[in-house]
């Protein structure tokens, strides 16, 4: 069912929705997540089961507010504080100590939940409703199958679950690419998953520099190493590696998404923009694009090497990624 999220009484209707228990598919300016109050294991359960996604891969929690956070966080570190005074609303999650006993499907088992503060504003209206209904966090992965391209359109989650999902609609994502991930909840704040901010920007907000990864680091949202894939094999090229593929014969069922090169006369082609947040944007919506018109290959041109593009970047790492012995015998 297709809801208009501009109209008070649908907005009102999906909050009851979520209220009850219920899936919805909502807006955000980074994707459409798949949602369900945060505080019932037994909604977030659905979640699980309607993406296809293992129950210990952790969510995040959309919250209209700091304080509606705090329902949520046994603390919120001076660190992450920070951050969310820089960023929220907006594209940044903030992975924070749970407060227990709440929220532990949500959090995939974990004792640390991750946090985020949407901007889309049929998104802030919708929690506004829901607050009222006593739901103070929505739990909201990408609404797609789990590993699939994420989705930036309403159209994209109706056709994902064929029509058995309530979606809200809130026209196209603005941002185009999920959130980043900064892991607040140890000594110093580690970068877990890029999104359009830059790692400078981060690390001016938090006033410290970022750090990497390490074993420790608590699971998140969308880091697995496979994800982001569309139907399509994916080939993440370097330019010159993709030049030189282009001489060849192309395969049947060729597509190309490239920032500086073109393929040949025949090979279906898009252009990728030369500005980083401009193909976050776009991203998912051409891989999407590109199933539907029958690519059985993607070669993608590999983004440059600023960090403006990192996001970019891990997301097409990740959809190539399935598929790298196949991109190394080209």
């Amino acid at each position: 069912m297709l809801l208009n999220g501009h109209d008070p009484a649908a907005l009102r209707r999906s909050a009851e929705h979520l209220a009850a228990g219920e899936l919805l598919a909502m807006p955000t300016e980074t994707v459409y997540g798949l949602g369900a109050r945060a505080d019932d294991d037994a909604a977030v359960a659905k979640i699980f089961a309607a993406k296809g996604r293992p129950s210990d891969h952790p969510l995040i929690v959309h919250v209209l507010d700091a304080a509606d956070a705090e329902a949520f966080a046994a603390e919120l570190p001076p660190v992450a504080r920070r951050l969310m005074a820089a960023f929220w609303p907006g594209p940044l999650t903030v992975i924070v100590p749970r407060k227990p006993g709440v929220a532990a499907a949500s959090a995939g088992g974990q004792d640390t939940i991750g946090l985020r503060c949407p901007a889309h504003p049929v998104a802030r209206a919708l929690m506004a409703e829901a607050r009222q209904l006593g739901v103070l966090g929505i739990a909201a992965p990408s609404a797609n199958r789990f590993g699939r391209v994420s989705p930036t359109r309403a159209t994209h989650v109706e056709e994902e679950f064929e029509g058995r999902v309530w979606v809200l609609d809130g026209g196209d994502c603005e941002v185009g690419i999920e959130s980043s991930i900064v892991d607040c909840s140890r000594a110093h704040p580690v970068l877990l998953r890029p999104g359009v901010l830059t790692p400078a920007e981060i690390e001016a907000a938090a006033g410290e520099p970022l750090r990497a990864p390490d074993a420790q680091a608590p699971r998140a949202s969308g880091t697995l190493a496979a994800h982001y894939a569309p139907r399509a094999v994916v080939r993440l090229l370097a330019p010159a590696q993709l030049a030189d593929a282009l001489q060849k014969e192309p395969p049947a069922g060729l597509a190309v998404y490239s920032r500086t090169l073109s393929p040949p006369a025949g090979v279906l082609h898009r252009a990728m923009p030369g500005e980083a947040k401009a193909a976050a944007h776009e991203l998912f919506a051409v891989l999407r694009a590109l199933d539907a018109a029958g690519a059985q290959e993607i070669w993608i041109e590999a983004p440059p090497p600023d960090s403006g593009w990192d996001g970019v970047r891990d997301r097409l790492s990740r959809a190539a990624a399935a598929f790298t012995q196949l991109r190394e015998d080209i």
